[in-house]
């Protein structure tokens, strides 16, 4: 019995020191890349700011200062995170079918999405992915164009009151419209936040955003118990159980109105969809709901709780991310009279004096209005950081990093590489012709991410920034009332302006 017990403590002793041995050799890896000093078991987690403004200026400050490496770590507890911005790097992880793992600190969010296309991995992953992706045909894509132009009329409406020359925060204009627009599309639901931004659902949905990130950079609230006792436990969980009864309820009155009959395969959906370039009325149309419902994964259909998180997740990708995309566009492009003139230019063409809803065909020829998308969201790409996990070891250079490790990809910095950006600080939406659009790296912009795990719905997001920011410039000059210095960028989970994107607009003589 004595020597087993030997045995047994040996064996202890020497797995024990084998580990110890193990993280002492990563962690020299990690120091080995340049980082602000860290200090034990907190590292540098005392010493991110608090506040989403602070810490995305202490982010931007790190990528300056370690830009000629394009690589930097920090540790969160004794976690390390490395953070990498040049398109050689990025591509290493982005273009991998190895590193699809998104990394441990996206699993606060699973009590809000579970784990649904964002947040899951493995084969899960791999099998909801090539079941989603019809959901994105461009078939069901034309009927929320349909949607999107409804819910531009209603906010153009809004905007004509204020159309006097008076400076206004068009910030919640279009906020609110992008949160009409993805409750119409993901759930065939109209929650009316245009005309009733009080509710309790838009005001969870803004605070859970909030609560996420501020846990992801604070360790000591990654225990539940700590969370639930000196952390933002109860917020949480209050605003959980509005935001999952809203969409429980949306289900199951879609789920009791949905008989066997009714129920078709995607294939019967898409086939009963014309190709013809047209306009459906409401009742005619497709929510991503009502094509979830006819989705099966491995023969069959989706349960309340699958669907559930599929829902809350295209409502929390598709929402702040567009929204915030064409803010920035509105004050860049009003900011810029020479680049707004050929923006009325190329619609003028268009439409003349129509006020008819975009037809795809429509949408398709709105070249520069694109270019211009493409270039706000390399100046401000809607999400700052996207991590991994890595599966294996990867080497960045001089730079060798152990498996396990969180690596971020940071687009601000990637998308500043002057390699491919010449004067990276100035909008020139022609850095996206095509002339011009072949001559960089294919991971120095990547506003979507890229590689297999890229963003299943940016079709989605190009098409409602073309109808929402057409509609704008049909209809109005615009200009800019803030210098870029007084915009203040806050990197959260979405990048948004501190204080909004204050203009003047006017209505356009045509």
């Amino acid at each position: 019995m004595a020597a087993a017990i030997v045995v047994v403590l040996a064996v202890a002793i020497v797995l024990f020191t084998a580990w110890i041995l193990k993280t002492e050799l990563a962690r020299k890896k990690i120091d080995n890349i340049p980082g602000p000093v860290a200090i034990p078991l907190l590292g540098n987690a005392h010493q991110l700011n608090r506040t989403s403004r602070g810490f995305y200026d202490q982010m931007e400050g790190l990528m300056t200062l370690y830009q000629d490496k394009h690589i930097f770590r920090l540790w969160l507890g004794i976690l390390p995170v490395v953070i990498v911005y040049k398109a050689e790097f990025a591509e290493v992880i982005l273009q991998s079918s190895k590193h699809l793992d998104k990394a441990d600190e996206y699993r606060f969010l699973h009590p809000w999405l579970g784990t649904g296309l964002l947040t899951s991995t493995g084969s899960k992953w791999k099998s909801r992915r090539r079941m989603l992706t019809p959901t994105f045909h461009f078939k069901i894509l034309n009927d929320f164009v349909g949607v999107f132009h409804d819910q531009a009329s209603t906010m153009i409406q809004k905007l004509s009151q204020v159309a006097d020359g008076r400076e206004f925060n068009i910030f919640n204009y279009i906020t609110l419209c992008a949160l009409d627009i993805i409750c119409e599309t993901a759930m065939g639901k109209t929650v009316d936040a245009q005309s009733n931004s009080e509710s309790d659902y838009v005001k969870s949905v803004y605070k859970m955003t909030e609560l996420v990130l501020q846990r992801q950079r604070t360790p000591w609230y990654w225990p539940d118990f700590l969370y639930n006792t000196i952390g933002h436990g109860k917020e949480h969980d209050r605003c959980l159980r509005i935001l999952h009864g809203f969409t429980k309820k949306v289900i199951k009155e879609k789920m009791d109105n949905l008989t066997e009959g009714s129920r078709h395969s995607m294939e019967e959906v898409l086939s009963q969809h014309s190709e013809e370039d047209m306009y459906r009325s409401k009742g005619q149309r497709l929510a991503f709901l009502d094509m979830l419902l006819c989705t099966t994964e491995d023969g069959s259909h989706l349960s309340m709780e699958d669907i559930r998180e599929e829902v809350d997740t295209f409502m929390f990708e598709g929402h702040d991310t567009t929204a915030a995309a064409m803010n920035w566009a509105v004050h860049l492009i009003g900011a810029n009279p020479q680049v707004q003139a050929k923006v009325h230019e190329e619609l003028d063409q268009l439409f003349g004096d129509s006020d008819r809803p975009p037809t795809m065909n429509d949408l398709k020829e709105m070249r520069y209005l694109e270019c211009c998308i493409k270039e706000t969201l390399r100046l401000f790409p809607s999400v700052p950081f996207f991590a991994r996990k890595l599966k294996e070891d990867c080497e960045f250079d001089e730079y060798r990093i152990p498996k396990d490790t969180t690596v971020i990809i940071t687009p601000p910095g990637l998308h500043r590489d002057v390699r491919y950006f010449p004067d990276p600080e100035k909008f020139d939406p022609d850095r996206f012709s095509p002339d011009n659009n072949h001559k960089r790296h294919p991971y120095s912009y990547v506003p979507f991410s890229a590689g297999p795990r890229n963003c299943i719905g940016q079709k989605f997001a190009i098409l409602e920034e073309k109808v929402l920011l057409s509609n704008i410039f049909r209809n109005f000059t615009v200009t800019s009332k803030q210098t870029r210095e007084e915009l203040l960028p806050i990197g959260d989970l979405i990048m948004r302006p501190e204080h909004g994107i204050f203009v003047e607009i006017h209505r356009r003589e045509k």
